[in-house]
Protein backbone atom coordinates (compact mmCIF):
# COMPACT_ATOMS: atom_id res chain seq x y z
CA UNK A 1 0.00 0.00 0.00
CA UNK A 2 1.54 3.56 -0.70
CA UNK A 3 2.33 5.89 2.13
CA UNK A 4 0.10 9.03 2.66
CA UNK A 5 2.67 10.95 1.28
CA UNK A 6 2.95 9.56 -2.37
CA UNK A 7 -0.49 10.29 -4.60
CA UNK A 8 -1.63 8.99 -8.33
CA UNK A 9 -0.11 12.24 -9.70
CA UNK A 10 3.55 11.49 -7.91
CA UNK A 11 3.28 8.32 -9.01
CA UNK A 12 2.71 9.16 -12.70
CA UNK A 13 5.11 11.70 -12.30
CA UNK A 14 8.21 9.36 -11.65
CA UNK A 15 8.21 10.20 -7.97
CA UNK A 16 7.08 6.58 -7.06
CA UNK A 17 6.42 3.21 -8.95
CA UNK A 18 3.47 1.19 -9.09
CA UNK A 19 3.09 -3.01 -9.58
CA UNK A 20 0.90 -2.33 -12.34
CA UNK A 21 3.70 -0.22 -14.15
CA UNK A 22 6.06 -2.75 -13.33
CA UNK A 23 3.68 -5.61 -14.42
CA UNK A 24 3.73 -3.54 -17.59
CA UNK A 25 7.01 -3.68 -18.90
CA UNK A 26 6.33 -7.46 -19.88
CA UNK A 27 5.73 -6.06 -23.36
CA UNK A 28 8.45 -3.59 -23.53
CA UNK A 29 10.92 -6.20 -22.53
CA UNK A 30 9.63 -9.25 -25.05
CA UNK A 31 10.87 -6.22 -27.78
CA UNK A 32 14.37 -5.69 -26.43
CA UNK A 33 17.16 -7.24 -28.34
CA UNK A 34 20.45 -7.97 -25.89
CA UNK A 35 22.52 -8.38 -29.36
CA UNK A 36 26.26 -10.14 -28.04
CA UNK A 37 29.12 -10.12 -30.57
CA UNK A 38 28.97 -14.24 -29.68
CA UNK A 39 25.48 -15.61 -29.13
CA UNK A 40 26.64 -17.74 -26.47
CA UNK A 41 27.49 -14.76 -24.70
CA UNK A 42 24.49 -12.84 -24.11
CA UNK A 43 24.04 -12.27 -20.62
CA UNK A 44 20.32 -12.58 -20.28
CA UNK A 45 19.42 -14.95 -23.00
CA UNK A 46 18.26 -17.99 -20.67
CA UNK A 47 19.76 -20.81 -21.89
CA UNK A 48 23.47 -21.37 -21.70
CA UNK A 49 25.61 -23.70 -23.45
CA UNK A 50 27.91 -25.19 -20.52
CA UNK A 51 31.46 -26.49 -20.88
CA UNK A 52 30.04 -30.04 -20.39
CA UNK A 53 30.01 -32.06 -23.03
CA UNK A 54 27.37 -34.84 -24.08
CA UNK A 55 24.31 -35.60 -26.14
CA UNK A 56 23.12 -32.16 -25.62
CA UNK A 57 20.77 -30.22 -28.71
CA UNK A 58 23.39 -28.25 -29.54
CA UNK A 59 26.03 -28.79 -32.16
CA UNK A 60 29.55 -27.55 -31.04
CA UNK A 61 32.26 -29.61 -33.42
CA UNK A 62 33.50 -32.25 -35.33
CA UNK A 63 36.68 -34.11 -34.34
CA UNK A 64 38.58 -36.98 -34.54
CA UNK A 65 37.74 -39.67 -31.74
CA UNK A 66 39.67 -39.93 -29.02
CA UNK A 67 40.59 -43.06 -25.89
CA UNK A 68 37.57 -42.44 -24.08
CA UNK A 69 35.25 -40.85 -26.43
CA UNK A 70 31.72 -42.58 -26.38
CA UNK A 71 31.13 -43.97 -29.45
CA UNK A 72 27.90 -43.61 -29.39
CA UNK A 73 29.19 -40.13 -30.78
CA UNK A 74 30.68 -41.86 -33.59
CA UNK A 75 29.89 -40.21 -37.50
CA UNK A 76 29.90 -43.01 -39.26
CA UNK A 77 29.51 -40.75 -42.41
CA UNK A 78 31.93 -38.90 -42.30
CA UNK A 79 34.36 -41.60 -40.86
CA UNK A 80 33.68 -43.63 -43.87
CA UNK A 81 34.83 -40.72 -46.08
CA UNK A 82 37.69 -39.74 -44.91
CA UNK A 83 38.76 -43.44 -43.19
CA UNK A 84 38.99 -42.05 -40.05
CA UNK A 85 36.51 -42.44 -37.33
CA UNK A 86 34.97 -38.98 -35.90
CA UNK A 87 33.01 -38.13 -33.90
CA UNK A 88 30.28 -35.25 -33.45
CA UNK A 89 30.56 -33.01 -30.31
CA UNK A 90 27.59 -31.68 -28.42
CA UNK A 91 26.92 -28.64 -25.89
CA UNK A 92 24.98 -29.39 -23.14
CA UNK A 93 22.24 -26.86 -22.39
CA UNK A 94 22.39 -25.91 -18.74
CA UNK A 95 19.63 -23.75 -16.81
CA UNK A 96 20.92 -20.58 -14.94
CA UNK A 97 18.67 -18.94 -12.26
CA UNK A 98 18.83 -15.38 -12.20
CA UNK A 99 18.53 -13.17 -8.89
CA UNK A 100 18.14 -8.96 -9.21
CA UNK A 101 19.40 -6.87 -6.41
CA UNK A 102 17.19 -3.90 -6.47
CA UNK A 103 18.40 -0.85 -4.11
CA UNK A 104 15.67 1.17 -2.73
CA UNK A 105 17.32 2.97 -0.51
CA UNK A 106 16.95 6.96 0.69
CA UNK A 107 19.87 7.81 -1.64
CA UNK A 108 18.18 6.50 -4.94
CA UNK A 109 15.07 9.00 -3.48
CA UNK A 110 16.48 11.91 -6.03
CA UNK A 111 15.66 12.75 -9.62
CA UNK A 112 16.14 16.21 -10.98
CA UNK A 113 14.78 15.04 -14.62
CA UNK A 114 12.12 12.31 -15.45
CA UNK A 115 12.10 10.04 -12.77
CA UNK A 116 13.79 9.24 -9.40
CA UNK A 117 17.01 7.33 -9.47
CA UNK A 118 14.60 5.10 -7.45
CA UNK A 119 12.53 4.14 -10.10
CA UNK A 120 14.81 3.98 -13.10
CA UNK A 121 16.32 1.43 -10.57
CA UNK A 122 12.53 -0.58 -10.27
CA UNK A 123 12.05 -0.36 -13.99
CA UNK A 124 15.36 -1.67 -14.93
CA UNK A 125 15.27 -4.36 -12.66
CA UNK A 126 11.59 -5.49 -13.92
CA UNK A 127 12.81 -5.47 -17.67
CA UNK A 128 15.39 -7.81 -17.20
CA UNK A 129 13.27 -10.14 -15.15
CA UNK A 130 10.55 -10.30 -17.67
CA UNK A 131 13.04 -10.82 -20.32
CA UNK A 132 14.80 -13.48 -18.18
CA UNK A 133 11.50 -15.14 -17.57
CA UNK A 134 10.40 -14.93 -21.25
CA UNK A 135 13.64 -17.13 -22.02
CA UNK A 136 12.41 -19.52 -19.97
CA UNK A 137 14.80 -19.46 -17.04
CA UNK A 138 13.89 -18.82 -12.90
CA UNK A 139 14.20 -15.20 -11.74
CA UNK A 140 13.93 -14.31 -8.20
CA UNK A 141 15.64 -11.28 -5.94
CA UNK A 142 16.53 -9.52 -3.21
CA UNK A 143 15.16 -5.62 -2.78
CA UNK A 144 16.43 -3.64 0.06
CA UNK A 145 15.98 0.02 2.01
CA UNK A 146 18.08 1.19 4.65
CA UNK A 147 16.73 -1.30 7.42
CA UNK A 148 15.74 -4.45 5.27
CA UNK A 149 15.47 -6.61 2.56
CA UNK A 150 12.71 -8.95 0.55
CA UNK A 151 13.99 -11.87 -0.59
CA UNK A 152 12.59 -13.36 -3.21
CA UNK A 153 13.24 -17.60 -4.00
CA UNK A 154 14.02 -17.94 -8.00
CA UNK A 155 10.70 -19.15 -9.52
CA UNK A 156 10.26 -19.84 -13.32
CA UNK A 157 6.48 -18.35 -13.45
CA UNK A 158 4.73 -14.77 -14.20
CA UNK A 159 3.36 -14.91 -10.24
CA UNK A 160 7.36 -14.53 -9.10
CA UNK A 161 7.95 -11.72 -11.39
CA UNK A 162 4.92 -10.17 -9.81
CA UNK A 163 6.24 -10.42 -6.57
CA UNK A 164 9.10 -9.24 -7.42
CA UNK A 165 7.79 -6.05 -8.81
CA UNK A 166 5.16 -5.90 -5.82
CA UNK A 167 8.26 -6.25 -3.07
CA UNK A 168 9.82 -3.17 -5.15
CA UNK A 169 7.04 -0.51 -5.70
CA UNK A 170 6.15 -1.53 -1.51
CA UNK A 171 9.44 -0.51 -0.66
CA UNK A 172 9.74 2.17 -3.34
CA UNK A 173 6.30 3.58 -2.15
CA UNK A 174 7.52 3.58 1.54
CA UNK A 175 10.28 6.12 0.39
CA UNK A 176 10.58 9.95 2.26
CA UNK A 177 12.83 12.66 1.82
CA UNK A 178 11.61 13.32 5.05
CA UNK A 179 11.92 10.90 7.24
CA UNK A 180 14.18 11.77 9.90
CA UNK A 181 17.09 9.97 11.27
CA UNK A 182 20.47 8.43 10.44
CA UNK A 183 20.94 6.42 7.40
CA UNK A 184 22.09 2.73 8.16
CA UNK A 185 25.81 2.02 6.42
CA UNK A 186 26.95 -0.96 4.79
CA UNK A 187 23.83 -1.93 3.92
CA UNK A 188 25.05 -2.49 -0.02
CA UNK A 189 27.31 -4.87 1.42
CA UNK A 190 25.27 -6.87 4.05
CA UNK A 191 23.11 -7.53 1.25
CA UNK A 192 25.78 -8.46 -1.42
CA UNK A 193 26.96 -11.09 1.24
CA UNK A 194 23.78 -12.84 1.99
CA UNK A 195 23.82 -12.63 -1.86
CA UNK A 196 26.54 -14.57 -1.98
CA UNK A 197 25.78 -17.17 0.31
CA UNK A 198 22.79 -17.92 -1.75
CA UNK A 199 24.35 -17.14 -5.73
CA UNK A 200 27.17 -20.06 -4.51
CA UNK A 201 27.50 -20.98 -8.68
CA UNK A 202 25.76 -20.84 -12.41
CA UNK A 203 23.85 -18.00 -11.18
CA UNK A 204 23.38 -14.63 -13.14
CA UNK A 205 23.19 -11.77 -10.38
CA UNK A 206 22.56 -8.83 -11.68
CA UNK A 207 22.57 -5.82 -8.95
CA UNK A 208 20.53 -2.37 -9.91
CA UNK A 209 22.11 0.82 -7.82
CA UNK A 210 23.38 3.90 -7.43
CA UNK A 211 26.46 2.23 -5.31
CA UNK A 212 26.33 4.88 -3.20
CA UNK A 213 28.64 3.94 0.31
CA UNK A 214 30.48 1.34 -2.01
CA UNK A 215 33.79 0.19 -0.42
CA UNK A 216 36.81 -1.72 -0.85
CA UNK A 217 34.61 -5.12 0.48
CA UNK A 218 31.96 -4.18 -1.85
CA UNK A 219 34.68 -4.80 -5.18
CA UNK A 220 35.70 -7.89 -3.01
CA UNK A 221 32.39 -8.96 -2.98
CA UNK A 222 31.66 -8.51 -6.61
CA UNK A 223 34.78 -10.01 -7.18
CA UNK A 224 33.92 -13.32 -5.37
CA UNK A 225 30.72 -13.49 -6.89
CA UNK A 226 31.85 -12.67 -10.70
CA UNK A 227 33.77 -15.97 -10.11
CA UNK A 228 31.29 -18.40 -9.29
CA UNK A 229 28.42 -16.58 -11.41
CA UNK A 230 27.45 -13.90 -13.96
CA UNK A 231 27.52 -10.93 -12.63
CA UNK A 232 25.46 -7.84 -14.18
CA UNK A 233 25.67 -4.42 -12.56
CA UNK A 234 23.31 -1.40 -13.46
CA UNK A 235 24.77 1.84 -12.20
CA UNK A 236 22.00 4.45 -12.28
CA UNK A 237 22.56 7.66 -11.65
CA UNK A 238 21.07 11.37 -12.06
CA UNK A 239 23.06 13.77 -14.41
CA UNK A 240 22.51 16.70 -12.02
CA UNK A 241 25.68 16.66 -10.33
CA UNK A 242 27.79 16.09 -13.79
CA UNK A 243 25.92 19.05 -15.11
CA UNK A 244 25.78 21.32 -11.92
CA UNK A 245 23.77 24.63 -12.68
CA UNK A 246 26.33 28.54 -12.09
CA UNK A 247 23.21 29.84 -9.74
CA UNK A 248 20.67 28.66 -6.78
CA UNK A 249 21.34 26.63 -3.93
CA UNK A 250 20.76 23.30 -2.93
CA UNK A 251 19.95 21.37 0.79
CA UNK A 252 22.37 18.49 1.43
CA UNK A 253 20.89 16.43 3.97
CA UNK A 254 22.52 13.32 5.95
CA UNK A 255 20.33 12.47 9.28
CA UNK A 256 19.65 15.03 11.08
CA UNK A 257 22.32 17.05 9.31
CA UNK A 258 22.22 19.51 7.06
CA UNK A 259 24.21 22.11 4.89
CA UNK A 260 23.23 24.38 1.95
CA UNK A 261 25.17 24.86 -1.02
CA UNK A 262 25.19 28.17 -3.58
CA UNK A 263 26.09 26.99 -6.80
CA UNK A 264 27.26 31.01 -7.55
CA UNK A 265 29.92 29.87 -5.42
CA UNK A 266 32.46 28.38 -8.57
CA UNK A 267 35.26 26.49 -5.94
CA UNK A 268 31.84 24.69 -4.36
CA UNK A 269 30.17 23.94 -7.59
CA UNK A 270 33.75 22.63 -9.02
CA UNK A 271 34.48 20.61 -5.92
CA UNK A 272 30.83 18.54 -6.40
CA UNK A 273 31.35 18.48 -10.07
CA UNK A 274 34.97 16.29 -9.49
CA UNK A 275 34.10 14.61 -6.84
CA UNK A 276 30.52 13.15 -8.80
CA UNK A 277 33.11 12.72 -11.92
CA UNK A 278 35.97 10.24 -9.97
CA UNK A 279 32.87 8.38 -8.32
CA UNK A 280 32.03 7.50 -11.47
CA UNK A 281 34.83 6.90 -13.25
CA UNK A 282 36.05 4.62 -9.99
CA UNK A 283 32.87 2.20 -10.30
CA UNK A 284 33.48 1.95 -14.28
CA UNK A 285 37.05 0.90 -13.73
CA UNK A 286 35.32 -1.76 -12.20
CA UNK A 287 34.17 -3.50 -15.35
CA UNK A 288 37.92 -3.64 -16.20
CA UNK A 289 39.29 -4.60 -12.90
CA UNK A 290 37.03 -7.25 -11.95
CA UNK A 291 35.53 -8.32 -15.67
CA UNK A 292 32.02 -7.41 -14.93
CA UNK A 293 29.83 -4.93 -17.15
CA UNK A 294 28.79 -1.95 -15.34
CA UNK A 295 26.24 -0.37 -17.55
CA UNK A 296 25.56 3.69 -16.53
CA UNK A 297 21.57 4.39 -16.91
CA UNK A 298 20.39 7.89 -16.55
CA UNK A 299 17.54 8.53 -14.76
CA UNK A 300 16.81 11.77 -17.26
CA UNK A 301 16.08 9.02 -20.02
CA UNK A 302 13.99 6.05 -20.68
CA UNK A 303 15.29 3.07 -19.25
CA UNK A 304 14.53 0.49 -21.88
CA UNK A 305 15.93 2.11 -24.85
CA UNK A 306 19.14 3.28 -22.49
CA UNK A 307 19.57 -0.74 -21.27
CA UNK A 308 18.71 -2.11 -25.46
CA UNK A 309 21.74 0.25 -26.26
CA UNK A 310 24.03 -0.43 -23.30
CA UNK A 311 23.99 -4.46 -24.00
CA UNK A 312 24.23 -4.62 -26.98
CA UNK A 313 27.79 -2.75 -26.83
CA UNK A 314 28.67 -4.29 -24.18
CA UNK A 315 31.41 -7.02 -24.57
CA UNK A 316 29.76 -9.48 -22.26
CA UNK A 317 32.36 -12.07 -21.12
CA UNK A 318 30.77 -15.15 -19.67
CA UNK A 319 32.27 -16.94 -16.62
CA UNK A 320 34.17 -19.82 -18.01
CA UNK A 321 32.68 -23.54 -16.34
Amino acid sequence: MAPASSSTQEISDGVYVSVEQLAALESTARDLTFIQRNAVQQPLTGRHSSRMRGRGLTFEELREYLPGDDIRTIDWRVTARTNKPFVRIYGEEKERPALIVVDQRTNMFFGSRRVMKSVTAAEAAMLCAWRILGSGDRVGGQVFNDSGTTQLRPHRSRESVIALGDGIAAMNQALNARTPGERATGQLDTVLRTVENVAHHDHLVIIVSDFDGHSAETRDLLLRLSVRNDVLAILVYDPFLLELPTKGEIVIRGGSMQAELTFQQAKARNAIGDFARSRGRELLAWQQELGLPMLPVSTALETAPQLRRLLAQTAWRQRRR
